[in-house]
């Protein structure tokens, strides 16, 4: 996460504003999170009938769909109305706002849940917003896809943005082989500003861990809707993307990710 002065905050929503430069293709190639975790929120929730589920930076609707399968209703808030619009057609409603402005105007849910978004949100704040839209005894859930790439196929990305991108804004080797150290920090991050924001027990963590495989086609498709590659200039893109593919058909054309879905869980307390 960046520091609070203004220049990285700014850089810190800009990222959080470019995923939808191609949200048609952030939904295709982004992968989805465990039905198991899913189930295990869902089944957790106060609601006696159809549970009713807030999913705050909801994107595309990629968690929101898998929430309505599990039998929620869901309504996203997403502040990048592109990314919004393929929600709606693929059938979330959503409300274009910031989640640390938006009205829940009275209405109350099960659950607030973020798919690898509440990192773009104030903790203390966005908090403090669940808080207020959850019934007692609700969960505010989030919740983020962590991946581990082959150590060859890390090494290749590595090499290949230091040859594309010698003043990359980002460091290249803790994308690669230190994910899960740097989402600890998120979870601890999110978890103090749950405390700080008061109206919950205890934060717990829960993690589901799974792999993927993916073709060199498929995989090509994904890294440009990371979040340190939707704003580096097309040409030095198309190098990067260059250098991993010929990594990945050296090794057969395919390679098997390992991914951690970490989850944060709170329960809303009798009184916020």
């Amino acid at each position: 996460m960046p520091p609070s002065g203004l220049p990285e905050a700014r850089q810190h929503r800009q990222v959080a504003e470019s995923f939808g430069t191609d949200a048609a293709r952030y939904d295709r190639a982004r992968p989805r999170y465990p039905d198991a975790l899913v189930r295990r929120i869902a089944a957790g929730l106060p609601g006696p009938d159809v549970p009713e589920v807030l999913d705050v930076g909801c994107g595309t609707g990629i968690a929101a769909r898998q929430f309505r399968a599990a039998g929620c209703r869901v309504l996203g808030v997403e502040p990048d109305a592109r990314m919004a619009d393929v929600a709606r057609a693929l059938g979330t409603e959503v409300d274009v706002a910031r989640f640390e402005d938006w009205d829940p105007a009275g209405r109350t849910f099960d659950a607030v849940v973020a798919g690898t978004a509440w990192h773009w949100i104030d903790p203390v704040a966005g908090a403090e917003r669940a808080a207020r839209a959850l019934r007692p005894g609700g969960l505010l859930a989030p919740f983020w896809n962590v991946f581990r790439f082959p150590d060859d196929v890390a090494d290749a990305v590595v090499g290949a943005c230091r040859r594309a991108l010698p003043d990359a804004p980002f460091d290249v080797t803790a994308l690669t082989k230190g994910a899960l150290d740097a989402y600890r920090q998120v979870c601890a991050r999110a978890a103090d500003g749950i405390r700080d924001a008061g109206g919950f027990d205890e934060p717990q963590q829960w993690r589901h861990d799974w792999e993927r495989t993916y073709t060199r086609d498929a995989w090509l498709d994904q890294m440009p809707t990371l979040g340190a590659f939707t704003r580096i200039p097309p040409a030095a893109l198309s190098d990067v993307l260059a250098g991993v593919g010929a990594a990945i058909d050296a090794r057969g054309g395919s390679f098997t990710m390992g991914y951690a879905t970490v989850a944060l869980i709170a329960v809303r307390t009798e009184t916020a």
